[in-house]
């Protein structure tokens, strides 16, 4: 089951009260549940704010989060983050990777060694279960990411340029890979990224965020319409000058 999400005037500043630094400016957007929705824009334009807001890493300074009406106030299992880094235990295999992190949820061993299984299943890694990360690919080690999140069932999946580290072909194939994983699941999924092929790649509706403070610039509900690309390109690079 997934779950909308909803910025509502959602600032975001960081430093002193007497000197703050406002990084995302009353943002106002609404995903649908299930839809996918890539975040596009320049470094430093509050795209990975944006997130880790709807993660509930960070707090907002005014306006709000809401995932299925509900306000966002901390980390919860009803969302999934995978970020660029893998940042997953050596010293532990792919399936102790997953299951450390179903530890919080209070599962018994065999419950969270069955769904870690399954999610390693679903991201095309049964056969890697075993393996510690020293023994997998950059592609491998992102799956078990990707698995870690998908384990506690969430309803909405955050993904912060979780490819960008990658070669070309591993990162088309674990695009191909997140595409049928959002088919087969139906999450929401928020996808952050500063390239525009791959936004246009894999998203049904493409979000620009430029400035700074970070606000939407243009939202693009049709990726495939013609000529999209370098519109985009024109609206990143006004985005970034403003």
């Amino acid at each position: 089951m997934s779950q909308s999400i909803r910025l509502d005037a959602l600032t975001v500043g960081y430093g002193s009260r007497r000197r703050p630094t406002t990084v995302l400016d009353a943002t106002e957007l609404t995903l649908p549940a299930g839809s996918f929705t890539a975040l596009l824009g320049p470094s430093g334009c509050g795209k990975s704010t944006v997130l880790n807001a709807v993660a509930g890493f960070v707090r907002p300074t005014a306006g709000r989060v809401l995932v299925g009406g509900e306000p966002v106030t901390a980390p919860g299992a009803d969302r999934g983050v995978v970020f660029q880094h893998y940042a997953l235990f050596p010293w532990l295999t792919a399936r102790g990777n997953v299951e450390f992190a179903l530890k919080r949820l209070g599962l018994p061993r065999a419950e969270r060694r069955r769904r870690a299984l399954e999610a390693l299943a679903e991201v095309e890694l049964a056969d890697g279960a075993e393996k510690y990360p020293a023994q997998l690919s950059g592609g491998m080690q992102q799956r078990v990411a990707l698995a870690r999140a998908i384990a506690a069932e969430p309803q909405v999946l955050l993904l912060d340029e979780p490819f960008g580290a990658l070669d070309a072909l591993t990162r088309a194939r674990m695009q191909e890979l997140l595409i049928r994983l959002w088919h087969r699941t139906g999450l929401t999924v928020l996808f952050v990224t500063h390239d525009i092929d791959e936004a246009l790649a894999l998203a049904e509706r493409v979000v620009v965020l430029g400035g700074r403070p970070g606000r939407v610039v243009a939202d693009h509900t049709d990726p495939s319409a013609p000529g999209l690309r370098e519109l985009i390109s024109r609206q990143l690079g006004h985005g970034h000058e403003a």
